[in-house]
C-alpha cells in the first residue's frame, strides 16, 4: 500500500506528483533534478468530490516519506502515516472553520511556514478550499508564494484556476494538476480495498455518488446518509399540493441541519473539554478561580468559531441535497428526451420514468433550472429557507 492508494482515479496526476516526489527527494539528499519537474506552489483544481484534498494528502506523505527506496510514498513510515493522518509536524492543514479563511489566519500560517522543517525535508502547507479566502488573506499568501523558503511547499485546492476561485497573480505562480471525476469502477474498487465495503454495496455507492469520492463513502457506510438521500429524492413526486411545499422545505432544511449536527456534535465537545482542561478545570489550588474566569472569553471566541463552522457544515449539506435534486430532474429530461446517456440516480429509474410521463420537456427544465438558482441563491448568502421555499413553490407547479 501507497500513499497514492489514497488518490482515486488520477492516473495523470499521479504520475506528475511521484515524479514530483522523486525530485523532491533528489534535492532534499543534495542533487539536482531536471528544472521544473518539482516546484513550490502547486494548485490543485477538479470538481467536489474529484478528491483535491485527498491529492494534496498524499503528495504531502510523499514528500515527508522517509522510506530508502526510490519511490517515496511508501505509506508505511512515519512521514507517510502522520502526513496522511494530520499530525506531521511539518504539514499544516487550513480548512476554512466558516465560509472563509481570514487574513489574519493566514498571515499566523506564512509566519510557520518560514521556519526550516523540523524533520530536515519540507514544510507543506495544504490549504483547503483555497476559493474561500478573502481578499487580504489572498494577498497574505502571494507574498509567500512570491518569496518562498527554500524547504517550503505550498498546496492548494480550489475547484478551478478561473479568477473567481483563485486570483490570477497566485495562479501564475503555481504549478496546475486538474483533476475530473473519478469513473463508477474506480470508485467501486477502491471502496473495496480501502474501505472493506462488500462489493455490491461499493458498486451501488459509486453508481449514484455523481463521481464524488466522499459522497460514495458516506453512502456506504452511513445509514442515515443514504436515509437523507432517499428523503431528498422522494421529493419531487411529493408535491401534489400547495401544502406540501412547506412539509418538503422543512424536510429539506431539517436534513442539512440534522447532516452539520451529526458531522461536528463530536469534535464540538472534544474542542471544549480541551479548552477548559487547559484553562483549568477541574483543577485546585492557589489561581485555579482566576483562570476559570478567565476562560469565559475563549470558551465565548470557540463558541462563536463553531456556530460558524456549523453554518458552512449546514450549508454544504444543504447544497449536495439540492445536486442530487438537480441531478433528478436531468435524469427525468434524460428519459423524456429518448436519450441514451448514463442516469446519475439509475436506483430511481422507476421514479424518473413516472416524472418523465407526467412533465413536459419545459415544465422539467424550469424545475431544473429552478433547483440551480436555489444554489446560486445561497451562495450569494440569501437565507437557506427563503431560497428553498421559493424553490420548492417552483417544483410544485412546474
Amino acid at each position: 500500500m501507497s500513499v497514492w492508494d489514497e488518490v482515486v482515479g488520477q492516473p495523470d496526476a499521479v504520475a506528475t506528483l511521484s515524479a514530483a516526489a522523486e525530485a523532491a527527494a533528489m534535492i532534499v539528499a543534495g542533487g539536482t533534478p531536471a528544472p521544473g519537474v518539482m516546484t513550490h506552489a502547486w494548485l490543485f483544481t477538479g470538481p467536489p468530490g474529484s478528491g483535491r484534498s485527498s491529492t494534496a494528502r498524499a503528495f504531502a506523505g510523499a514528500l515527508e516519506c522517509v522510506a530508502t527506496d526510490d519511490r517515496p510514498g511508501c505509506g508505511e513510515c512515519s512521514g507517510c502515516r502522520t502526513s496522511l493522518h494530520g499530525t506531521h509536524a511539518d504539514v499544516r492543514v487550513v480548512a476554512p472553520e466558516g465560509l472563509s479563511i481570514s487574513v489574519a489566519e493566514m498571515r499566523s500560517l506564512v509566519q510557520i511556514s518560514a521556519r526550516r522543517p523540523t524533520s530536515g525535508r519540507w514544510q507543506v502547507v495544504i490549504i483547503e478550499d483555497a476559493d474561500r479566502l478573502t481578499e487580504g488573506a489572498a494577498n497574505a499568501l502571494l507574498k509567500a508564494v512570491e518569496e518562498p523558503p527554500a524547504r517550503t511547499v505550498f498546496l492548494l485546492c480550489a475547484p478551478s484556476d478561473h479568477p473567481d476561485d483563485v486570483s490570477v497573480t497566485i495562479r501564475s505562480r503555481c504549478r496546475l494538476v486538474s483533476l475530473g471525476s473519478p469513473r463508477p469502477a474506480a470508485i467501486a474498487s477502491a471502496l473495496e480495498a480501502v474501505d472493506g465495503v462488500a462489493p455490491e454495496v461499493a458498486q451501488w455507492a459509486a453508481s449514484v455518488c455523481g463521481g464524488h469520492v466522499g459522497r460514495a463513502r458516506r453512502l456506504a457506510v452511513d445509514e442515515q446518509a443514504r436515509a437523507r438521500r432517499e428523503a431528498v429524492l422522494r421529493i419531487p413526486l411529493a408535491l401534489r399540493k400547495p401544502a406540501d411545499v412547506f412539509t418538503c422545505a422543512d424536510e429539506l432544511i431539517k436534513a442539512a441541519e440534522d447532516d452539520a449536527s451529526t458531522a461536528n456534535e463530536a469534535r464540538n465537545e472534544a474542542e471544549r473539554e480541551a479548552l477548559e482542561t487547559a484553562m483549568g478545570a477541574g483543577g485546585t489550588g492557589k489561581g485555579t478561580a482566576a483562570a476559570t474566569r478567565g476562560a469565559k472569553g475563549a470558551l465565548k471566541d470557540l463558541e462563536k468559531r463553531q456556530k460558524s463552522r456549523a453554518t458552512r457544515t449546514q450549508r454544504d449539506s444543504l447544497d449536495m441535497a439540492l445536486v442530487d435534486l438537480a441531478g433528478f430532474y436531468r435524469d427525468a429530461l434524460v428519459v423524456k428526451s429518448g436519450s441514451e446517456a448514463a442516469l446519475m440516480h439509475p436506483d430511481r429509474d422507476g421514479d424518473s420514468r413516472t416524472a418523465a410521463a407526467q412533465w413536459s420537456e419545459e415544465s422539467i427544465l424550469r424545475r431544473l433550472e429552478a433547483v440551480l438558482a436555489c444554489r446560486e441563491a445561497i451562495e450569494v448568502n440569501v437565507k437557506p429557507r427563503i431560497a428553498v421555499e421559493a424553490m420548492v413553490t417552483t417544483l410544485h407547479r412546474g
